[in-house]
């Protein structure tokens, strides 16, 4: 492989960081110029090399700021050239990549005033340029395209390939490294994250459960680097298996979807973990404290990252260490938050490890075979308990904390994900992707007095969530007559999943003589039975561009379940006859893409997901004489509709959808009966999300989410009964605005909006709703090598109740949010 390195500066080097703001494209009669606009800094530095194909330009003491926090990539600029790229590496470094279609383009770097600028002319080996325009040729007027005249183009994989997310029939939303750096300022948990950033998706639930927190009003499927991270027995944590700082992207498919198999009925949240970038060894250090205003002492964490990654010619590798420590959290009143804040799981008082390790090797231009391991571990330590007093006091009471718990297991949740992916780009024209991965799964939640439910056999427990899941995944991606017109995704997916959720029975005359602080186990039991799980699944996708306006989409996907379960006794002392279930599950999409512009897209598409239901849910109290296969479920199927609008300029990039999906099916059975809840569903709602850059040194943006949603109990078409709370958000309305005040520091002003909501009925989750408003505070310094950081969440130290929260029928469960805390951290590379 033939490599060169040279290094081009235009005077003395300095230490003062370049920010590149903006990436334009100007054609040129003998190619492309690539224009780096940059705000601040001094002569930056810029590193040379060449690897086959590839002009590659590091540039160094920079950072990169582009609109929305991503990496910038033109595939198929001009003939001969296949991608122009622009990345952020680790720390204050910039990479500038060129490739040739058979041969390394002629580039001329050009360095002055600071400004960065790549003249690029394909080799004479791949394309024939023609001469420029004639005195008398229409084009003579204009040598270049204006500055505004190219579109920066997002790539996505969360359709399974890598492809431009306006040639997508959907609503996705893609948060970046950067993004998501950025709100861990803040907070680090993952879906609070996450609802500040997407639309459509619930706000947060500040605990450390998923439950309550939907995605257009259905389930969520989660996927880390190709691993789906569900289980059977649903124990509502998938948001809660990796660190953000392991975190490279998220990438967000809105609206029920099957690519991935099954439980994806509100979409897909694919997170795709950090990778080896930068020549040679690259390390970044991050240290972190935070606490509440209010009680620092107690509350005082701090958090310590460190990185390594590189890439030594074939070889890449990236190492990611995470450990924090989370003290007491308070309440906007001074008041302590109890540890298990809605019954499922808190984040006071715990300890989050996260290691990640991810090495590839390129055996070939074509060939890659990458190992991914990522570890997760989050446990709980704490000396208090909710007070059940509260719920013995008349009218409505807030959770109070009590000191004193005496619990040997306490609240954990450990996950590690191991993965072996291999891809080959040309097997007889074709590119073939390959995956085997492991999953380890567990979690424990805090313990539970049932002593007045018969069906729980009138026990003090606490229950953990045990699972092991095996997978194998084959894709080919198969072009017809024309790549870049036509081609087939098509394969297979292999899952076995074991599952169980046993419990730790405890001492009911210890629990009673400590007024509910003493916890003394006697022995264990199970509840949800051990349920083996296997899914094959068998899909393709024929993706067609019709035209430079057109791109029609449309696949089907067949689905085979089986979940076997052993006979069993639950903990009423009932036993139960295992057997086997089968489920089958044919679902399709269709969907296009139109471009009136070259800066609007509209999109239209029909798409279907499906889930099954949570055996394990109704196995655990099934009556005396029951049998699994009794059940005889079938899989839940939606179908969705949606159409939408995109718009992409270069200082201003807005989208707006709307969906209405239904189901005939339920997931979920009649305690009474046993049997499924068949009673049909629709949700509709509207999304709008709105980023715009006026200028360098201002950014603003809005999202703006609704939904609503019925069942049909009596199946006479009118869906008349709402649908819970749990299910179905109030209005959701985000807003931000930030500022380069001075070179290399920001500021930034966010603000999240949950409105009201009171459906009619008594039943579970349809409590009203009221609204809150919380505003953040997030800012920036660069100093020397490394960035200064200081957050304040709920700046103004807001009273309010998540919305959760507000659902919950027991008083110890009506938990109010986390009052003023602040984070100040620093990161420095090395």
């Amino acid at each position: 492989m033939a490599s060169t390195i040279a290094l081009v500066a235009a005077g003395p080097v300095s230490a003062q960081v370049s920010l590149i703001t903006g990436v334009r494209l100007n054609q040129t009669p003998t190619g492309v110029e690539v224009v780096l606009q940059t705000l601040s800094g001094g002569t930056p530095e810029v590193l040379t090399s060449q690897d086959g194909e590839t002009f590659i330009a590091d540039i160094v003491n920079a950072q990169l700021r582009l609109p929305g926090g991503e990496n910038f990539l033109a595939a198929n600029p001009i003939e001969g050239i296949s991608a122009i790229a622009v990345t952020a590496g680790e720390g204050n470094q910039v990479r500038v990549t060129v490739t040739g279609t058979n041969a390394v383009p002629l580039t001329d770097l050009v360095v002055e005033n600071g400004q960065i600028g790549l003249r690029v002319t394909p080799s004479a080996e791949t394309v024939t340029v023609p001469p420029p325009p004639t005195e008398t040729s229409p084009e003579t007027e204009s040598e270049t395209v204006p500055a505004d005249a190219e579109i920066i183009e997002l790539i996505v994989t969360a359709t399974r390939i890598a492809e431009r997310v306006t040639d997508i029939p959907a609503s996705i939303s893609v948060v970046g490294e950067e993004r998501i750096e950025e709100q861990t300022r803040l907070t680090r948990d993952l879906g609070t994250i996450l609802s500040q950033e997407v639309p459509g998706l619930s706000v947060g639930t500040q605990s450390a459960s998923n439950f309550g927190q939907t995605l257009r009003g259905r389930n969520i499927s989660v996927i880390i680097d190709g691993v789906p991270q569900s289980t059977n027995r649903n124990a509502s944590r998938d948001l809660r298996t990796i660190d953000p700082s392991a975190i490279e992207r998220v990438e967000v498919l809105r609206g029920p979807t099957a690519i991935y198999g099954d439980g994806a009925t509100g979409g897909v949240i694919n997170i795709i973990t950090k990778r080896g970038r930068g020549e040679g060894l690259q390390a970044e250090t991050t240290v972190d404290l935070n606490a509440f205003p209010t009680n620092i002492g107690e509350t005082f964490g701090q958090n310590i990252q460190q990185s390594f990654s590189g890439n030594f010619g074939n070889f890449d590798f990236a190492l990611n260490g995470s450990f924090s420590n989370s003290g007491a959290q308070f309440d906007a009143q001074g008041d302590r938050i109890p540890p298990d804040p809605n019954g499922q799981g808190g984040l006071s008082d715990t300890n989050t490890l996260n290691l990640l390790s991810k090495v590839g090797v390129n055996f070939t231009d074509s060939q890659r075979l990458q190992l991914t391991l990522n570890y997760f571990r989050d446990n709980q330590d704490t000396d208090y308990t909710s007070d059940p007093i509260v719920n013995t006091i008349p009218g409505r009471q807030q959770s109070r904390a009590r000191r004193g718990l005496d619990l040997d297991e306490s609240q954990k949740t450990e996950n590690l994900n191991a993965s072996l992916d291999y891809t080959h780009d040309d097997i007889l024209g074709s590119s073939v992707q390959g995956q085997i991965y492991y999953r380890d799964y567990f979690t424990r939640f805090f313990p539970f007095d049932a002593r007045t439910f018969a069906n729980l056999g009138n026990t003090i427990f606490q229950s953990r969530v045990e699972s092991e899941k095996y997978g194998a995944r084959l894709q080919i991606d198969t072009p017809i007559v024309d790549a870049e017109r036509a081609n087939l995704l098509w394969g297979v997916d292999l899952v076995r999943e074991n599952t169980e959720q046993p419990v730790s029975i405890f001492d009911p005359l210890a629990f009673d003589n400590s007024s509910g602080l003493v916890y003394n186990k006697i022995g264990n039991r199970t509840w949800a039975p051990l349920q083996r799980q296997n899914n094959v699944g068998l899909f393709a996708q024929l993706k067609w561009n019709v035209s430079d306006l057109l791109v029609l989409r449309g696949g089907v996907r067949h689905e085979r379940i089986t979940v076997d379960v052993n006979d069993y006794t639950t903990l009423a002392g009932n036993p139960i006859e295992g057997g086997e279930l089968d489920y089958n599950a044919t679902v399709f999409n269709v969907g296009g893409v139109v471009y009136p512009t070259e800066r609007i897209s509209l999109f239209a598409g029909f798409s279907q997901g499906f889930s099954i239901a949570d055996v394990g849910f109704v196995l655990r109290s099934a009556p005396a004489g029951f049998t699994v296969e009794q059940l005889n479920p079938e899989a839940q199927k939606v179908n969705n509709y949606e159409i939408g609008i995109r718009g992409n300029y270069d200082r201003m990039q807005a989208s707006l959808a709307g969906f209405y999906n239904t189901s005939n099916l339920g997931t979920s059975f009649n305690q009474e009966n046993y049997e499924i809840v068949r009673a049909p569903e629709r949700v509709y709602g509207v999304e709008f999300a709105l980023d715009a850059q006026p200028s360098d040194a201002w950014a603003l943006g809005t999202s703006f989410t609704w939904s609503e949603g019925g069942a049909d109990f009596n199946e006479n078409g009118d869906y008349e009964s709402p649908l819970n709370g749990f299910r179905i958000s109030p209005i959701k309305i985000t807003a931000y605005l930030e500022n380069e005040s001075l070179p290399g520091w920001r500021n930034r002003l966010q603000a999240l909006y949950s409105g009201t909501r009171n459906p009619t009925g008594q039943a579970f989750g349809l409590g009203e709703v009221d609204s809150y408003i919380t505003l953040d505070f997030i800012s920036s310094l660069n100093i020397g090598r490394g960035r200064l950081v200081l957050g304040v969440e709920n700046l103004l130290n807001t009273e309010y109740f998540p919305v959760v929260s507000q659902l919950q029928g027991l008083d110890t469960g009506y938990t109010a949010a986390r009052g003023r805390s602040i984070r100040l951290g620093y990161s420095f590379n090395w």
